[in-house]
This record gives C-alpha cells, sequence and structure tokens, in this order.
C-alpha cells in the first residue's frame, strides 16, 4: 500500500490562499482560524502516529522577509514552512495594499500563548527551547500558572553558538527527543530558530515546532512586553526600538525599509501589469531580448 503524502496529511482543513511576498509564502488566516487549523492538525496526527511529519509553524514579518533575501537557508526555511502566520503590521499593510487583504497579525508570541491554552485543555505536552538564560524555565512556570493543567515535556537553553560545536548541537537534538513533546516552542532568534527549524524537526519524534522569537524572555519577565495600545495603532515596534535601540535600530530602520522597497516594488509591479497594453509590451520585450 502506498505511503500517504506528508504534505497533503499536514494540511487537513482548507486555507485561502496565500500572499507571496519577495518569495516568503504568507497565509491570511485570523487567530481563531489558524488555532483552528493547528487543532485540527494535531489531532489527526494523534490518531495517524509516525505516519506524518511534524508540522512547522513560522511568522514572517518584515525582518525575516528582508532578511530572507540575503540568506537563502532562511528562504528555504519559510518555503518548507506548513504554515507561515503573518506576525507583523507591515505584512498586514502590504497585503491591503496589493490587493491580497490579511484579517489581522498573528504574532508569534500571542499563538504560542494560545497554543498553551490548547495544549492545557487537549491534554498535549509542550517544550520550551531557547531564550535568555532562564527564560524557558520562567515561561514554563508562568503559562502554567496561568493555564492549570498544561504539561511541560522540558525546557533547555542552549549556549550561544551551540549549532557550531557538533556534540553541543547533538545534545540539544537529545534532549528534545528523550522528551517527546507533542509541541516544541523554539526561540533562538531569526534566523537561526528557523534554519534549525529546517534542518532537524522532520527527524524528531514531535507534532508541531513554531518559532517564537523573544517569546519566552517576556513570558518570563525578562524583557517588558510593549503596551497593548502599541499593538492596536502598529506602533509595537517603535515603542520596542526606544526600549532597545542598540539590539533593534538596524533591524527596524534597516530592515523594515528594505521591506518597504521590496513591497514598494511588488506593487508597481502589479500595477504595471494591470495597465493597459501591458501584455504586449511584455510580449515586445521578450522577443527585443
Amino acid at each position: 500500500m502506498p505511503e500517504a503524502n506528508p504534505r497533503a496529511a499536514s494540511r487537513p482543513l482548507p486555507r485561502p490562499d496565500p500572499l507571496l511576498l519577495a518569495g516568503v509564502r504568507i497565509d491570511r488566516m485570523p487567530m481563531s482560524r489558524t488555532l483552528d487549523w493547528i487543532a485540527s492538525a494535531l489531532e489527526f496526527r494523534r490518531q495517524h502516529p509516525g505516519k506524518t511529519r511534524p508540522l512547522q509553524i513560522m511568522g514572517p514579518n518584515a525582518h525575516i522577509i528582508s532578511a530572507a533575501q540575503h540568506e537563502p537557508a532562511l528562504l528555504d526555511a519559510l518555503a518548507h514552512a506548513d504554515l507561515c502566520v503573518p506576525d507583523g503590521i507591515s505584512v498586514v499593510l502590504a497585503g491591503r495594499a496589493l490587493g491580497c487583504a490579511i484579517p489581522e497579525r498573528v504574532t508569534g508570541g500571542e499563538l504560542m500563548e494560545q497554543l498553551c491554552a490548547l495544549a492545557a485543555r487537549l491534554g498535549y505536552s509542550v517544550f520550551f527551547l531557547g531564550g535568555l538564560s532562564g527564560a524557558a524555565t520562567g515561561a514554563a512556570q508562568a503559562l502554567t500558572a496561568r493555564y492549570p493543567g498544561l504539561r511541560i515535556a522540558g525546557t533547555f537553553c542552549p549556549a550561544p553558538g551551540f549549532e557550531q560545536d557538533p556534540v553541543r548541537a547533538a545534545q540539544v537534538i537529545e534532549r528534545v527527543s528523550a522528551a517527546a513533546p507533542d509541541i516544541l516552542c523554539v526561540a533562538l532568534g531569526v534566523p537561526k530558530q528557523e534554519i534549525w527549524m529546517h534542518r532537524n524537526v522532520p527527524s524528531l519524534p514531535i507534532r508541531l515546532a513554531i518559532s517564537v522569537g523573544a517569546a519566552l524572555d517576556t513570558q518570563a519577565g525578562l524583557r517588558r512586553r510593549a503596551p497593548a495600545w502599541t499593538h492596536r495603532i502598529g506602533m509595537e515596534w517603535a515603542w520596542r526600538l526606544t526600549r532597545e535601540p542598540r539590539r533593534l535600530g538596524r533591524r527596524y530602520l534597516v530592515g523594515n525599509t528594505e521591506f518597504l522597497l521590496l513591497a514598494t516594488r511588488a506593487w508597481c509591479r502589479q500595477r504595471f501589469s494591470t495597465l493597459p497594453g501591458a501584455q504586449s509590451r511584455t510580449r515586445w520585450a521578450s522577443l527585443s531580448r
């Protein structure tokens, strides 16, 4: 009997057509539908153990899309993710400008918290990997207090640069494999977390992995969360920049500017292709080369 197609099996619910921006796919679903999609996929994996590969969920934002233009391994990791949620107001605004509306932001930190609530309700176990020293343990304590019944399979904050050391890299794989969690939250920073997931998650005995950036740090209280009002007006990035200018200056000022240029180029290309005579001009250009 032929083996089931793992990619088809990982998508039990239909999704809207995605937005493709600068080579990066962005799935256009609100938080509620994203959670329904994940819950369905997790249940499918519970019913078919060993027949499907682990899900990989990543969150493209302006910084990640810009970085992917210079890092082929990151672009490849995003291309192979099962779900790419719109983690950033810039991505939402770009979708609107391109006529491919995205209902709302779905940040990795908020999605991680909602997944923990789902896990507590349905009995899934969670492993926290990465973050600042002590962040994984602190996040586990905070989230188990908030969601009674949440099962923590394990926590681990590997030393910086662990991926360059074969022994340390193997230890991380061994810890996660021994814990065999249902859900793995990876907080190693961009682009390390996405590349690590793409290279290692398919061989891990888990059901789902999600990249969460600094979410473990904020859950543990090691980094302050942006106020809710900054989320509502799309200025969370500005608030974070004033708090950590040295760490985030290049990311926001340079990366966001590059993202704006990428989005503008996509808009111009789309606009030009819909102008009267655009097809004939394209045909003439191809013949004149």
